[in-house]
């Protein structure tokens, strides 16, 4: 019986059925509107007693509920989000912007006519049938006392005994029936009327795709910065280690370069994190740049162990900020990579260059290093490839003659 009931009356059916209820509440005002035009239209003064005039300002309703739908593009996340809770529908089918577009307004007016239609309906029947069912169900116990009531006295005869209790029960059965029946409906068009339209599937797509470019950006920035300064303080705190009786000023400068490669490690990363909190990071440090900041990561490098051989012979003051903040984070990769791959006491030498127009990096350093660093996973690479592709340029790494080397051509123009 319980399996029998549930279409009926479970959960997501009594759920519908709210979502009905909700529905003719919100048709009320538009049936009072109908109640307004049927009045003077028709001479009446009491169309609020009388059904056939309720109807008919029903019916005169639902289009001001359609013209209302289509006006307000609100109305589309409002209905979606309560067919969302109330009808079991997968909320990924159904949109949750407002309806852009004449296609999209329509199939939303669509929408809001028969939820406020069968809920009207189903409301009306919520309010008039249990109480005449519940007078048929108690029709046998109460027709000793019929006289008392003022009962009818066919109310007393054998047969209504017998079939005032069946009819009320029908009468319920039949009103969860319509019940589930127009709840099973809304919720089978739901996603046809209220589901996104084309439009609304590239505007998702589009700020999905530019929310990845804002967390590969932001990954790049914590590769690159953070681990930079990882293999360099493993490589300076190991260099220190060695030393510390046989060269103790190396030693100091290294711890030096230590606590300045942390500190400055720490504002990159308070600000990717803001970035992440907040959509921006106001009061945070200014990234690194070519221009500002190349001394001191030649500096910190060489505080290692790594002996870094720089020729630079374009002025960084001179470059685009963007070009010379990109520039900034390929060195500083180009270097790490140094770091982990090529070991200590080896040289690696960097130019940076103008050349037809572009600006060229190349960092070297030789092959078959013993660093003590993990392996990189190729990350690195990658990020490069990406900031240059960003800016229109191009970037390749690879051994070559005995030598890893990186080299990437940025266009020094339209940035």
């Amino acid at each position: 019986m319980r399996d029998v009931l549930r279409p009926l009356l479970g959960r997501r059916a009594r759920r519908r059925w709210i979502h009905l209820i909700l529905g003719g509440a919100l048709a009320m005002p538009y049936v009072f509107v109908g109640e307004l035009i049927v009045g003077p239209t028709l001479d009446a003064r009491y169309v609020f007693g009388d059904l056939p005039l309720q109807l008919l300002s029903f019916v005169l309703g639902l289009p001001l509920a359609a013209l209302t739908a289509a006006v307000f593009p609100m109305t589309r996340p409002l209905e979606a989000g309560a067919a969302r809770a109330l009808c079991g529908i997968d909320p990924d089918r159904l949109a949750y912007g407002p309806a852009r577009g004449r296609p999209a307004r329509g199939r939303t007016a669509a929408w809001f006519t028969l939820h406020l239609g069968f809920g009207g309906i189903v409301a009306g029947m919520s309010l008039a049938v249990p109480p005449l069912a519940a007078v048929l169900l108690a029709l046998p116990l109460a027709a000793p006392f019929g006289s008392r009531l003022g009962m009818p006295r066919s109310f007393g005869g054998a047969e209504a005994l017998v079939l005032a209790p069946v009819t009320g029960a029908v009468l319920l059965l039949a009103l969860a029936g319509c019940a589930a029946g127009a709840g099973a409906l809304l919720a089978r068009s739901a996603p046809a009327l209220l589901g996104p339209t084309p439009e609304d599937r590239l505007a998702a797509a589009e700020a999905r795709a530019a929310d990845l470019a804002v967390r590969n950006r932001l990954a790049r920035e914590l590769h690159d910065s953070v681990g930079h300064a990882l293999s360099a303080v493993m490589l300076q705190a190991s260099a220190a280690r060695r030393v510390l009786d046989s060269d103790p000023e190396f030693a100091r400068e290294a711890l030096a370069a230590i606590e300045d490669t942390t500190r400055r490690t720490v504002g990159d990363l308070d600000a990717v994190l803001g970035v992440l909190r907040d959509g921006d990071a106001p009061g945070t440090a200014p990234a690194p740049t070519l221009a500002a900041d190349l001394d001191g990561l030649l500096r910190r490098t060489g505080a290692g162990g790594v002996r870094v051989t720089a020729d630079v012979t374009v002025d960084p003051a001179a470059l685009p900020p963007v070009l010379s903040r990109e520039a900034y984070r390929i060195v500083q990769e180009g270097l790490s990579n140094a770091l982990r791959h090529a070991g200590q006491r080896v040289e690696v030498r960097l130019r940076v260059e103008a050349a037809d127009g572009h600006l060229e990096i190349t960092v070297e350093n030789p092959l078959g290093g013993t660093a003590p660093c993990r392996p990189g996973g190729g990350h690195g690479l990658r990020g490069m490839a990406d900031r240059a592709r960003l800016l229109g340029g191009t970037a390749e790494a690879g051994p070559r003659e005995g030598v890893w080397r990186l080299h990437v051509r940025l266009p020094m123009t339209d940035i």
